[in-house]
């Protein structure tokens, strides 16, 4: 999908089945993918994220208008509202660091839009702790492999701890 009208961000906030099934539905994303980045071994598999082997975070690529949705209002209203972001390493019942919160910036608009949105969040109160959430460059993406794609999609009474907290 490639169109210069539209960005692209990568997202992580756990187990990437959720995280994917929520952001699929919000107004302005064109398209989502989930799988791997931010570690640092070459081409992991799902296997590889887990106990740290690889570095590597569960997450979502997604492509969205910035004219429909803004990059810090997808952050804002939607990315720390479906995901737990004061709990380092872990959503719900998932632990670990491939599940850590984590936005991967791909220029600097998005990492200073990155930052207004944690701020914005954590003056509001909406949160009772801190957002530990990392912001850090995008580096590389590895595709999950197809069994992961629209998951929930496939196995709509899959697993997920991802909602909306309003």
């Amino acid at each position: 999908m490639t169109n210069a009208a539209f960005d692209t961000t990568y997202l992580a906030g756990g187990c990437f089945w959720g995280m994917e099934e929520l952001l699929r539905r919000i107004p302005g994303v064109i398209d989502t993918e989930v799988g791997y980045t931010g570690g640092w071994l070459d081409n992991p598999c799902y296997d590889d994220t887990h106990d740290s082997k690889s570095g590597h975070a569960e997450a979502v690529k997604i492509v969205f208008d910035p004219a429909v949705l803004p990059f810090e209002e997808l952050l804002v209203h939607h990315f720390f509202h479906m995901h737990d972001p004061t709990t380092p390493d872990r959503q719900g019942n998932d632990r670990g660091t491939q599940y850590r919160s984590a936005i991967f910036h791909v220029d600097d608009a998005q990492r200073v839009a990155a930052n207004a949105a944690v701020e914005r969040v954590n003056q509001s109160g909406f949160w009772p702790r801190p957002i530990v959430t990392q912001i850090t460059p995008f580096s590389r993406w590895w595709p999950g492999e197809g069994y992961h794609q629209d998951y929930l999609v496939k196995q709509p009474h899959g697993y997920t701890c991802h909602y909306y907290r309003r």
